[in-house]
C-alpha cells in the first residue's frame, strides 16, 4: 500500500464491501487495485481515457483493468469520481 491514503468517501458502499473481500483474500491484490483507485482519484481524465465505457441499469460506469491482475477491474463513475464496484470481469 502506498503511504497517502485515498480520496475519502469516493466508495459506494458496494466497491467498500468488496475492497474488504478482495483484502482478506489476497492483500497484494488489494493493494494493486488501491493503486488503480488512487489513480483514478488523483488523474480522473488520464484513468477515463484509459477505461472502457458499459452501461448499467445505474447509468454509464468506466471501466478500468487492474494491470497483471486480469481479469480484475475497477468500475467507477466519473461523479466525483467514485469508486462503485471492483471484481473480476472479462
Amino acid at each position: 500500500m502506498t503511504n497517502s491514503d485515498p480520496v475519502e468517501g469516493g466508495y459506494s458502499q458496494v466497491g467498500d464491501e468488496q475492497l474488504d473481500e478482495v483484502q482478506a483474500i489476497d492483500p497484494a491484490l488489494h493493494n494493486d487495485v488501491l493503486t488503480m483507485c488512487e489513480f483514478i482519484f488523483t488523474d480522473p481524465q488520464r484513468a477515463q481515457f484509459m477505461s472502457t465505457a458499459i452501461r448499467t441499469d445505474q447509468g454509464i460506469r468506466l471501466r478500468l483493468p487492474v494491470p497483471g491482475r486480469h481479469p480484475y477491474k475497477v468500475f467507477w463513475s466519473s461523479d466525483g469520481p467514485r469508486i462503485e464496484a471492483v471484481f473480476p470481469h472479462p
